[in-house]
C-alpha cells in the first residue's frame, strides 16, 4: 500500500467504526458516532500541519509557543454525506473555513457530476481537508480534488470513514500527490459500486433517508 495511505488504527476509532457498521444502529446513533469518529480523525489528519511560533503571556511569564493557523485550514465537504463529518472536525479546529462541493453519482456510468462548488477566498494560502465518508469507486473524490486543484491550495488531504482498494487505486491514479486518511480499507466493491462489507449508504444513514 502506498505511503500516502494512512490507516487510522487507533482503538477508539476502530471501536466506533464497528458500531457504525452494525445495521441496527439508529439514525441518531449513527450520526453521533460519525461525529465522534471524525473528531478523532481530525487529530490524525492534522498531525503534520505546519505550525508557527507566537509570543504569549502565561500567568508567570512571557514565552514563545507554537500554534497552527486554524483560519488557514479549509474543510471541504463533498455533499451531502461529507457534511456528516464536519461537526466533529470543527470541534477540534473550530476556526477552520468550510467549503462545499456538490457532486452526484450518475447511476448508469457511476461517474461524478458537479452541481455546486463554493470555497473560501485566498485558497493559495490554505490547507484543505476533503471530507467524504466513503472512498468507493473513487470517481467523486477524483472529481472533487481535480476541481479543488484549480484553486491552487497549499495542500490537500482526503479523509473518509471507509475506503477500498479500487477507490484508492482510482484516486491515486489521478492524484498521486494527495494523501488518504481512513480507519479501514475494506475488501472491495459489489456490482452496484458499494463498498463491502462497508456500512451501507452513509448519506442515507446520517440523514435518515434510507
Amino acid at each position: 500500500m502506498s505511503a500516502l495511505v494512512h490507516v487510522l488504527d487507533h482503538p477508539l476509532i476502530q471501536h466506533k467504526l464497528t458500531l457504525l457498521r452494525q445495521k441496527e444502529t439508529s439514525t441518531n446513533g449513527f450520526r453521533q458516532l460519525v461525529n465522534e469518529v471524525s473528531m478523532l480523525m481530525a487529530y490524525e489528519i492534522t498531525r503534520d500541519m505546519p505550525m508557527q511560533t507566537i509570543t504569549i503571556e502565561t500567568p508567570l511569564q512571557t514565552m514563545q509557543s507554537r500554534v497552527i493557523d486554524g483560519k488557514k485550514i479549509v474543510l471541504a465537504s463533498i455533499l451531502r454525506a461529507g457534511n456528516g463529518l464536519l461537526d466533529g472536525m470543527l470541534q477540534v479546529v473550530p476556526s477552520a473555513r468550510v467549503g462545499h462541493i456538490g457532486l452526484y453519482r450518475d447511476p448508469n456510468t457511476l461517474q461524478a457530476v458537479e452541481y455546486y462548488f463554493k470555497m473560501p477566498q485566498g485558497m493559495h494560502e490554505r490547507d484543505v481537508i476533503v471530507l467524504d465518508p466513503m472512498l468507493a469507486t473513487g470517481n467523486s473524490a477524483v472529481a472533487a480534488v481535480t476541481r479543488l486543484k484549480q484553486t491552487q491550495p497549499k495542500s490537500i488531504r482526503f479523509g473518509c470513514l471507509v475506503a477500498c482498494p479500487e477507490g484508492i487505486a482510482q484516486f491515486h491514479r489521478h492524484h498521486p500527490d494527495v494523501p488518504i486518511f481512513t480507519p479501514v480499507i475494506d475488501e472491495g466493491l459489489n456490482d452496484h459500486g458499494y463498498i463491502v462489507p462497508g456500512l451501507g449508504d452513509a448519506g442515507d444513514r446520517i440523514f435518515g433517508t434510507r
